[in-house]
């Protein structure tokens, strides 16, 4: 089986994000000019289901208070994988990182159907990859 290249998962990804996978109530903020925005949590879930790590959640601060949360992925050796970083503003500003336990799909409240969504659009798109380069070995 050919494994997943990075580069791959990251294209699978960008090209899956819309506003119906990022967090519901800040879709009306959602624009195409800026896919990542409000996808870091569905991201780092998905990213976590393909390469395992840990998960990374820091706290987004605007003039030295805290709005919002930023997650991403560690994995192993301290390589950290950030796929919505470019998503904030100049005075959004992300700070700390502490590991959070993934929690089992049963027990979410939030963002189920958005991961679920995102998760098999990925999926599909490096299944069609894996499919383009079986075709392309075997000639």
């Amino acid at each position: 089986m050919t494994p997943f290249l990075l580069a791959d998962i990251e294209r699978a990804v960008r090209s899956s994000w819309s506003a119906d996978t990022c967090t519901p109530g800040f879709r009306p903020r959602w624009s195409p000019d800026n896919p990542a925005r409000d996808q870091c949590g569905v991201t780092a879930m998905v990213l976590n289901d393909l390469l395992g790590g840990e998960l990374i959640r820091g706290e987004v601060h605007v003039n030295g208070e805290r709005v919002d949360y930023h997650w991403w992925n560690r994995l192993g050796m301290g390589v950290e994988i950030d796929l919505t970083r470019e998503q904030f503003r100049p005075e959004e500003i992300v700070t700390g990182g502490i590991v959070i336990p993934r929690p089992p799909i049963t027990e979410w409240r939030r963002l189920r159907e958005e991961y679920e969504l995102l998760r098999d659009r990925v999926m599909e798109k490096l299944s069609q990859g894996r499919e383009t380069v079986s075709a392309s070995a075997a000639c």
